[in-house]
């Protein structure tokens, strides 16, 4: 029996190409999903053995829905990998790219091709499940006036014509990925902590939890805040920084976050991957 391990996405997402190289070589059972919430019930429930979720791109930013998860569901990190996005254009076997009037995609992959679409201004930028649902969808129309935004694995699993390659704004484009499981599980050499605040509403208090790392020489990675449902402007705040939780000085650190905070949670202490 393989490691069970979920993402969101059809065949051919870059959730899936993260979910292959992250596991490469070890034996797993891959299942897909339809949505983020689904994927980590199962993930809490201990239906799967792991999930990778996307939660940060280079071009677009944070990606909150996934983050906002981890409120509610009893999981942590224990890996990350960074995937680059190269979004082609794909279509049906003998499309010309000026017959296409609708392209399809997931709504982060289309913001990512913005300026393809200005310089494309017949085609117009419809919000699909996901990269590589659109493509199925594309196969299954026929149409020569649709295509799709996907990665060269969708391309090839759904037997398309790629158009144009790397159609992103940037040549950088990526995006990072948590490996996430609900198993007591510890990662020795783990050089990156990621963590929840909630603070007080009041002038400093992040200027003094902050302070805290910075008192310890422990450099911070990532700041994002993220609304408190049902708590007008007051926000929680989501922190990477850098240390393994047996270092006895970022020990010292969280407890003293713990004890400046009104909730802190630990989200995972796991390995850095190397851009």
């Amino acid at each position: 029996m393989g490691i069970k391990v979920g993402y969101q996405g059809k065949h051919g997402t870059f959730s899936e190409i993260a979910v292959m190289r992250y596991f490469e070589g070890q034996d797993i059972e891959q299942r897909n999903y339809p949505g983020f919430p689904q994927i980590m019930d199962d993930c809490d429930a201990g239906v799967l053995d792991y999930a990778v979720l996307p939660v940060e791109n280079t071009t677009t930013g944070v990606i909150s829905r996934t983050y906002d998860l981890f409120k509610d569901h009893h999981v942590h990190a224990v890996g990350e990998i960074i995937v680059p996005i190269h979004e082609n254009l794909i279509a049906s076997p003998g499309t010309k790219i000026e017959e296409i009037t609708e392209v399809y995609s997931h709504p982060e992959a289309l913001s990512q091709c913005q300026k393809f679409f200005l310089a494309h201004p017949s085609m117009k930028a419809i919000a699909y499940q996901d990269t590589a649902a659109a493509v199925s969808y594309v196969k299954s129309d026929s149409s020569h006036t649709k295509a799709a935004l996907g990665s060269e694995l969708a391309g090839a699993y759904y037997g398309m014509e790629t158009l144009a390659e790397c159609v992103q704004d940037s040549d950088t484009n990526m995006t990072r990925f948590l490996v996430v499981t609900a198993k007591e599980e510890t990662v020795q050499d783990a050089d990156k902590i990621s963590t929840m605040l909630v603070l007080k509403h009041e002038p400093g208090s992040l200027y003094h939890a902050l302070g805290i790392l910075a008192y310890a020489d422990i450099n911070m990675l990532k700041l994002e805040s993220r609304p408190i449902v049902g708590e007008p402007f007051h926000y929680m705040f989501y922190v990477d920084f850098s240390g393994n939780l047996e270092d006895p000085i970022v020990k010292a650190a969280i407890s003293k976050l713990k004890e400046h905070s009104i909730e802190m949670r630990i989200l995972g202490n796991y390995k850095a991957a190397r851009v």
